[in-house]
């Protein structure tokens, strides 16, 4: 019999032990991948179905805050982590059921006001205590120059009768006045032409103390587009085409920009120095007057600046003409303001000015007619050769001497004069309420009588009235206080040096710019409130900056003064047309 060997004995049994080896670890595999297979079944049907409708107690509440009220965001849309915080944000357990209409996964309500409301970030800088410029910021236009500064490049083209070149220099005082008889003071005086009022309030605001490069801060945007100098280089022998052109260009522009895009322009403002009728053309022919300005559809949205404005619109506002006095400090003002208080005046009335033949509703032949025959008025006739009117000195001299100065209308409402006049501390008659009491509303105190009187044109017309005796029945001491408040209110009527700032004084630049401000913010405000003026008449405009706190509309004594407009058949006074035409010399 044949013995196998140990080494064979031993091979043949690690060869079954092999086999059974491997049989088993086929079967362990196999379970193993299966098990495998059963748990990615598992998962997918079980847990990944479960969530397919996320329930917001799982959404980590980083990723909420951060997105909601973070103003800034990081690259590719993802939340921003705000690392600078002192302590970092908590990633916590998920937020409970219970707190699921908390504010923290919906926006704000000051989110929402914001992005209704695009002006509540500068509506807001108003209750900023610690920013003395809180609620108070303006921002500049950066225009292209052909809307301001080419055209005084090109300034003898400004006017048909004057060489504005002179007038346009000193940022828009004009030559230094020679104090050679002493009517003026020895610095602060100017030979003013009464148009200037577009670059003295555009080198004012270069100065303003509260200007800002952010528009979203702005209370008002200021639109520096010279409308009074574009409108006189036109005004005599061009077609509408031109008298309109450079309007018609502004409204593109700014309607392009995205500061406008927030009011629709109700915030923008811009200063023509002069009378709302070269901007009011109410017709398509070459024959009418001015341009369009006005009446543009995104020009009725701003608030436009003007030396005399309309009593039945609502986009102009009356601010007072230039006169030859531009202090550089306050203390001007006040040494100015106490010789005015000191002066002897032997004249009881004064006027200056020349008649008006071709309007025979004018009342001016019959002002001169009684100065003429009074021996308590001095008269500066203005209608032959070189006349004396054109005298800055002369003009003064005779302000200062008389108590009372007459300040009819001229070929509109308005006159220099008046502020002139003012300036001398000369307490002035008005004969129509259209010559500042409804014009300069931001300049002047309500109560009229404080600081002027009144005569109605129709008394003069008629001859009911003797202009000397109404005036010296006035008692001394009344006067003495008229003229007091006429003297406190010169700072609030003078432009100050554009190339220096008052300390403590507001001078008319600074009230206009304020007023702008209140009507923008009282307007915003009126928004987010809710409250609208669809009650708002605009033919009656003249009458809403007169009413008292609380005040409604009603009967007024002045309503026959502007019952209809002016068609120059239905008014005191001639033509709009006419009126503008005539009113680059306004003596």
């Amino acid at each position: 019999m044949r013995r196998r060997s140990p080494t064979s004995s031993l091979i043949e049994h690690m060869e079954k032990g092999a086999a059974k080896s491997q049989h088993s670890r086929f079967w362990l595999l196999a379970f193993s991948a299966a098990f495998f297979w059963l748990l990615i079944l598992y998962f997918h049907f079980v847990v990944l179905r479960s969530n397919s409708v996320p329930d917001p107690t799982r959404l980590h509440p980083i990723s909420v805050i951060s997105t909601l009220t973070n103003p800034r965001s990081s690259p590719v849309g993802r939340p921003f982590i705000d690392r600078s915080s002192p302590k970092p944000i908590p990633i916590g357990p998920a937020v409970s059921k219970d707190s699921r209409s908390s504010p923290v996964s919906h926006p704000t309500d000051k989110q929402r006001e914001s992005e209704r409301f695009p002006f509540m970030k500068a509506l807001r800088t108003v209750d900023n205590k610690s920013d003395p410029c809180g609620g108070k910021y303006i921002y500049v236009h950066d225009l292209p120059p052909r809307f301001n500064r080419d055209m005084l490049k090109e300034c003898k083209s400004l006017s048909l009768w004057t060489n504005m070149c002179e007038f346009t220099t000193n940022a828009g005082l004009g030559p230094p006045l020679d104090n050679v008889e002493g009517v003026f003071s020895d610095t602060g005086w100017y030979a003013t032409n009464q148009f200037t009022v577009d670059v003295i309030f555009n080198n004012r605001m270069k100065r303003y103390e509260c200007l800002t490069n952010d528009s979203s801060i702005a209370a008002a945007i200021f639109v520096p587009f010279y409308a009074g100098f574009d409108i006189a280089r036109y005004l005599w022998g061009f077609n509408i085409s031109m008298r309109d052109a450079a309007s018609l260009a502004l409204v593109d522009w700014l309607e392009k920009r995205p500061e406008w895009n927030v009011m629709g322009g109700k915030d923008h403002f811009l200063v023509a120095g002069r009378i709302t009728w070269d901007f009011r053309r109410l017709s398509e022919e070459d024959s009418d007057w001015g341009n369009k300005l006005l009446f543009l559809p995104a020009a009725k949205n701003m608030s436009m600046l003007v030396v005399e404005s309309s009593p039945w619109n609502a986009n102009d506002f009356g601010i007072p003409y230039p006169t030859y006095f531009h202090p550089a400090k306050d203390a001007d003002v006040f040494v100015w303001q106490d010789r005015m208080r000191k002066l002897e005046r032997k004249w009881l009335f004064s006027f200056a000015g020349a008649p008006r033949p071709g309007n025979p509703k004018s009342i001016r032949g019959q002002i001169i007619g009684q100065c003429k025959n009074s021996k308590v008025c001095k008269l500066l006739e203005c209608d032959f050769g070189e006349s004396k009117c054109h005298s800055p000195s002369n003009i003064m001299k005779m302000f200062q001497s008389s108590l009372f100065c007459l300040q009819p209308q001229g070929d509109s409402y308005t006159r220099r004069s008046a502020f002139d006049s003012m300036l001398a501390g000369c307490i002035p008659v008005f004969f129509h309420p259209g010559s500042a009491y409804t014009q300069y509303t931001w300049h002047l105190p309500k109560d009229y009588a404080k600081y002027s009187v009144f005569i109605s044109e129709d008394d003069i017309r008629k001859r009911n009235i003797s202009i000397e005796q109404r005036l010296s029945q006035i008692p001394p001491e009344q006067v003495k206080t008229m003229r007091e408040e006429v003297i406190k209110l010169i700072p609030g009527l003078i432009y100050a040096d554009p190339r220096s700032k008052l300390e403590t004084l507001k001078d008319a630049f600074d009230v206009a710019v304020q007023a702008v401000i209140d009507k923008v913010t009282k307007l915003r405000k009126d928004m987010v409130d809710g409250r609208t003026d669809d009650g708002f008449i605009e033919e009656l405009s003249w009458k809403y900056a007169l009413l008292q706190e609380g005040q409604n509309l009603s009967t007024h004594e002045w309503d026959p003064f502007f019952s209809k407009p002016k068609d120059g058949n239905e008014n005191s006074n001639i033509s709009s047309s006419e009126a503008a035409k005539s009113s680059w010399n306004r003596d």
